[in-house]
C-alpha cells in the first residue's frame, strides 16, 4: 500500500500540481506537494531543467489530463478521435466526454473519496444507475441518470464521503441529494475555458502534429 500512496504523490509532484488521487490525504498537511511543494521526483528533481520544448509541453498537458481522470492512454486517444466526430468545439467536446465518465460523476457528486476510489466501488458494484448496479468505470452517464450508493454501503462508510460534509458542493449539471445518497444528471456538463488547470488547446496540438 505504501508504494501505491507514493506513486500516486510522484505523479502529482510530476505535473507540478495536485491531481487529487487521494481523497482526503491531499486536502491534509500530509500531501508532500504542501511539504515540500511541487518538486519533480527523481535524485535531479530539485534541479532546474532545460526550457521545454512546444512538443514538451503539449505532452506534458495531454499526460495531466490523462493522469485526472485516470484514463489509460489508447483510450484518451479514443475519447479524442471520438470528440472529433462531435459537432461543436473540439476541446469542449473532449472535455465533455471526460466528465460524463462515471468514475469522475460519483466523484464530483461526493458519493466518494477520490477518482480512484470511485473506480473501486463501481467495480465492486457498489454505486447504482437508475437503480440498477454497474461496474463499467467507462460508462457515458445521460440527462436523466441517478447515481446511487449502496444502501449497506451507505450504512458503513457515507458519513465519511465528501457529500456528507455540509461545505461540499456538487457541479451545476447534478443535483446532488445528500438525504438519499444520490445524484441525477440534469443536463450535459459545463465546461471552463480552463477545465481543472487543463489546457485543451494543448492537447489538440499535440494530436495534431
Amino acid at each position: 500500500m505504501r508504494s501505491t500512496l507514493d506513486t500516486k504523490c510522484r505523479l502529482c509532484r510530476a505535473e507540478g500540481v495536485k491531481l487529487y488521487l487521494k481523497g482526503a490525504r491531499c486536502l491534509s498537511a500530509k500531501c508532500p506537494i504542501e511539504k515540500k511543494g511541487a518538486v519533480k521526483p527523481g535524485m535531479h528533481g530539485g534541479k532546474r531543467g532545460k526550457k521545454p520544448t512546444d512538443y514538451g509541453i503539449q505532452l506534458r498537458a495531454k499526460q495531466k489530463a490523462k493522469r485526472f481522470y485516470g484514463v489509460a492512454e489508447t483510450q484518451f486517444k479514443n475519447y479524442y478521435l471520438a470528440a472529433k466526430k462531435i459537432k461543436g468545439l473540439l476541446g469542449e467536446n473532449l472535455m465533455i466526454l471526460l466528465e460524463r465518465r462515471l468514475d469522475n460523476v460519483v466523484y464530483v457528486s461526493g458519493l466518494c473519496l477520490s477518482r480512484s476510489h470511485a473506480k473501486q466501488m463501481i467495480s465492486h458494484k457498489n454505486i447504482l444507475v437508475n437503480g440498477a448496479p454497474l461496474n463499467i468505470s467507462s460508462y457515458s452517464v445521460k440527462i436523466g441518470d441517478v447515481i446511487s450508493l449502496k444502501p449497506k454501503t451507505i450504512e458503513s462508510y457515507g458519513d465519511t464521503f465528501k457529500y456528507a460534509d455540509k461545505d461540499f458542493k456538487a457541479p451545476e449539471w447534478i443535483d446532488l441529494d445528500r438525504s438519499k445518497s444520490t445524484a441525477k444528471i440534469l443536463a450535459l456538463p459545463t465546461i471552463d475555458q480552463d477545465q481543472n488547470g487543463i489546457d485543451v488547446n494543448l492537447i489538440i496540438e499535440y494530436y495534431s502534429r
